[in-house]
């Protein structure tokens, strides 16, 4: 099974098209803040998130619930893509239904390697792949520029260092990131 969730219009052939808005003609109506999800335990193989995850979980509680049941319904290996909005671009600052920022590192800390990693150095980071006993890799992180940033870039007016020094630091420089997760499986198997 393949999951689309919050498809909105943009439907996947051959996936499961779920939205909460039954006026987007999804292929299941259902309230990702609903927990728990009507999917058995393991039977995704395949999860994508595009621009839905930063609009969800606005509660700590109802947050970590999602990555619980996020976990739960993957198989062991599943590939999970989250797409969503840059924190400091414009197209997530202007959007008041955005209610959480979704980066790496934020998505880092429902990984159990690195929250071991963290613990054994002392680190003060919230291991939460293992207080919500999940456990997620991050595969790949992919930036996608401003097409302001992305023209400089291709003109080679701005060098690689000083875009990246950019992206740290200015707002609106890249407009997406696509992060892409595996589920660990048993939690804390790896690493």
């Amino acid at each position: 099974m393949r999951l689309n969730l919050g498809c909105g219009g943009v439907k996947a052939p051959g996936w499961i098209n779920v939205d909460k808005a039954a006026a987007s003609k999804p292929d299941q109506v259902v309230d990702l803040e609903a927990l728990p999800w009507p999917w058995p335990d393991n039977s995704a193989e395949e999860v994508a998130l595009s621009h839905v995850l930063e609009h969800l979980g606005a509660r700590t509680e109802t947050y970590l619930g999602i990555m619980q049941e996020l976990y739960r319904v993957c198989r062991p290996g599943a590939k999970i893509t989250i797409t969503v909005p840059h924190p400091r671009h414009d197209f997530f600052l202007n959007d008041p239904t955005h209610v959480r920022a979704i980066t790496p590192d934020g998505l880092s800390m429902f990984s159990q390697a690195v929250n071991r990693e963290w613990m054994a150095k002392g680190g003060a980071n919230t291991p939460l792949g293992i207080y919500c006993n999940v456990d997620f890799a991050i595969e790949s992180v992919q930036d996608t520029l401003d097409p302001f940033w992305f023209g400089r870039a291709q003109r080679k007016e701005i060098t690689p260092d000083d875009l990246n020094f950019a992206a740290l630091h200015y707002n609106n420089v890249v407009a997406q990131t696509t992060i892409v997760l595996r589920a660990v499986k048993p939690a804390g198997s790896r690493g």
